[in-house]
């Protein structure tokens, strides 16, 4: 069974997991992996929330949204990640699902993210999901390879 828990993104299990996440994407695309700026207050509510996702008293993945741009209405996801060793076993769609549903209590009714062409696997998670195309936003707007997708609530 995964345990999805509210956490600060400052405590020492979400920064593990991001730190993590950033190494992943590193390995995928290089440099610092992702040099998007994120003020941890972001994902503090109501303007935000970062749930860890824990199996059999591991953590083994982590998200988390913040308000878009000021946007009262719309979520960004940000930091989604899986450990290898339980990928493929529904904890990415178990987080993103409860990310949704914690963005839509906090009143967003649309949430977006922006992935790449070297993680094949979230763009057919977040496929799957409902997410769409949408036009790239973001600290990568503009670079090769960069996927933003988006969903209303």
């Amino acid at each position: 069974m995964i345990d999805i828990r509210l956490v600060r993104y400052t405590e020492p299990v979400a920064t593990g997991l991001v730190e993590a996440a950033l190494a992943d994407l590193s390995a995928r695309y290089g440099g610092e992996g992702d040099s998007t700026p994120v003020d941890p207050g972001e994902f503090a509510p109501p303007r935000g929330g970062f749930l860890v996702a824990w199996r059999d008293g591991t953590p083994v993945g982590c998200g988390g949204w913040r308000t878009y741009h000021g946007d009262p209405v719309v979520a960004e996801i940000k930091r989604m990640y899986t450990i290898p060793a339980a990928r493929g076993q529904g904890v990415a769609l178990a987080l993103l699902r409860a990310l949704e549903e914690a963005a839509r209590q906090a009143g967003r009714n649309r949430i977006v993210l922006e992935t790449g062409s070297a993680q094949p696997e979230a763009i057919g998670l977040y496929v799957k999901a409902g997410y769409a195309r949408i036009p790239d936003f973001g600290h990568y707007k503009d670079e090769p390879g960069v996927r933003s997708y988006g969903k209303d609530l």
